[in-house]
């Protein structure tokens, strides 16, 4: 699958929810990021015949949450998403660590250039430090401000934190990077 179809399909749901937003209210916006979350897993099976965990687990967290905030006529599911989320990415994170292994390797190792285990350890802690922050944040934003706030700050908040929070954190990657094989020679040699 191509980058921009994956960037795409990660970040177009959000793209939906923010456009039904701001022309209907929260409910409609529920309905068609639940719809538009859907699509796009739809659209990774036919890509790939695969759907990544996170994905999976995303889904799920929005139909449940989506569907509360519906079905219950309230808000304050779908405002809850965004720290179960966070907390569950968290959580796996600190889990995988304290039985010795980085789960961050496990799903991104292709993706990043080969580091030493040490980087990934850390680089595995500190998102999960950053996925909880997350969470707290998104909890404090929408007990404490108005809807439109919250909704305003997913968009202008969350993804430049959490952009701005990746390249940090390619000073780790470059001190733990393995060094590149010479011609002939494998990686691990």
């Amino acid at each position: 699958m191509s980058a921009g179809l994956k960037l795409l399909l990660d970040l177009g749901p959000l793209v939906v929810f923010f456009a039904a937003y701001f022309k209907g209210n929260i409910y409609i916006a529920t309905a068609a990021f639940m719809a538009a979350t859907v699509a796009a897993i739809a659209v990774y099976w036919l890509k790939t015949r695969h759907i990544p965990m996170s994905q999976i687990i995303t889904l799920v967290i929005v139909l449940v949450f989506g569907g509360l905030t519906l079905a219950l006529d309230d808000p304050r599911f779908i405002k809850m998403k965004p720290t179960m989320i966070y907390v569950l990415f968290a959580a796996i994170l600190f889990g995988g660590l304290a039985a010795g292994r980085s789960l961050l390797k496990a799903v991104f190792e292709s993706a990043f250039p080969p580091m030493d285990e040490a980087g990934w350890r850390i680089l595995t802690l500190r998102w999960a430090i950053f996925f909880a922050f997350l969470a707290v944040l998104n909890e404090v934003i929408w007990r404490n401000f108005s809807e439109e706030f919250w909704v305003s700050f997913k968009l202008f908040g969350f993804l430049p934190l959490t952009m701005v929070f990746a390249m940090l954190q390619m000073g780790v990657m470059n001190r733990h990077a393995l060094p590149k094989p010479a011609d002939g020679q494998s990686q691990e040699s």
